[in-house]
């Protein structure tokens, strides 16, 4: 008789995890609820730096995206993309401006890094629009919260790291 696997990874009280829209926050617990006469077992995340608490029904853990923190190897993978060469295309920044949104919605560290690698400036450059100084810093914030997670480091050491990799690119 062969085990079925639980497709829904398996979460515990203390866990950083990355919801797509959010970012990294951190595993609160887990709570029983009646909803419209259903019982759902949630899923308690709590977003500290936007100070907010998600629940999610461990039911759909699967399909809204959430997901454990990136290994190293994945965020080696997202400070190489840092490092690669920008690859602006020249269509209209409305256009491009919705595709940033939806890659740093994504929560793929690595589709993130290139939205940061696309949007950076450094000194001598163009100054950057409203707009793209916002989507850049969205990004680079998301970012450096999984980079800071994963390498366990602070905050002010993240963006320091990864200041350094972005002016060395």
């Amino acid at each position: 008789m062969s085990e079925t696997k639980d497709p829904t990874p398996q979460f515990s009280k203390g866990d950083h995890v990355v919801y797509p829209a959010h970012g990294v926050g951190l595993i609160k617990g887990f709570e029983d609820q009646e909803i419209a006469g259903h019982n759902l077992e949630l899923i308690v995340i709590d977003f500290e730096k936007d100070r907010m608490t998600l629940r999610v029904p461990k039911t759909k853990a699967d399909s809204s995206g959430l997901r454990p923190l990136s290994t190293k190897n994945q965020m080696d993978r997202a400070i190489k993309t840092l490092k690669g060469r920008s690859r602006v295309r020249r269509t209209m920044w409305s256009r491009r401006a919705q595709e940033y949104e939806a890659k740093i919605n994504s929560g793929n560290p690595i589709s993130i890094a290139e939205v940061v690698r696309d949007l950076h400036r450094n000194a001598g450059q163009p100054d950057q629009s409203y707009s793209e100084r916002q989507i850049y810093q969205a990004a680079f914030d998301r970012l450096m919260r999984e980079f800071a997670a994963v390498e366990n480091l602070d905050e002010d050491s993240a963006v320091e790291q990864l200041e350094t990799v972005l002016q060395a690119a």
